[in-house]
């Protein structure tokens, strides 16, 4: 091997080396970004992606929940708890952990138009449909009753007619900040 040919081997080398450090460096700079795009998915947007999946979620002041995801709106979603099939309006504030989200993320303009809906708008449904329920409050307390009026931050709860005796007809304000979930009868 002469003496040009050993230069040009090295001059190679040099460029397979400043090669790999580029890569390194880019496959470095990749992953920043992921995990800083990952960093501003909020639970919210994997709560719609798990529309349709059974997953378990643990609630403040209520425990675990298994079931099948529903619906999903702003700060709320559905879930139907089995095995009784009873349908749960669970606040996301009031969320522990959860196991069985989708792995995936549903950013905001892509979710169906349910999705801008807040916790007050299923609330007054549920009012308007007059069903008993019990607020399960963040605390682990419970108040059964029926949804009264909805205010932008409460909810009023009346005593159902077979209880007006032992609560002699008080109307009960639960804020959403104290709310965890709501479980129809």
């Amino acid at each position: 091997m002469g003496e040009r040919d050993h230069l040009l081997d090295l001059i190679e080398d040099l460029e397979q080396q400043a090669e790999g450090i580029h890569l390194a460096d880019r496959d470095a700079e990749v992953a920043d970004r992921v995990r800083a795009e990952y960093a501003r998915v909020p639970l919210t947007s994997r709560v719609h992606a798990s529309v349709g999946h059974r997953v378990s979620v643990c609630v403040s002041g209520v425990g675990v929940l298994d079931g099948n995801v529903e619906r999903a709106g702003r700060d709320w979603f559905a879930l139907e708890v089995a095995p009784a099939g009873a349908t749960w309006v669970v606040r996301l504030d009031a969320v522990r952990t959860a196991t069985g989200l989708s792995e995936r993320s549903l950013v905001e303009e892509a979710r169906p138009a349910v999705a801008r809906l807040g916790l007050g708008s299923v609330l007054r449904r549920l009012s308007e449909a007059g069903e008993s329920v019990t607020v399960h409050h963040q605390d682990g307390t419970r108040t059964a009753g029926r949804l009264a009026r909805v205010g932008e931050d409460f909810v009023e709860l009346a005593p159902d007619v077979s209880s007006v005796r032992e609560t002699w007809g008080r109307v009960t304000l639960v804020t959403f900040a104290g709310l965890a979930a709501v479980s129809a009868r």
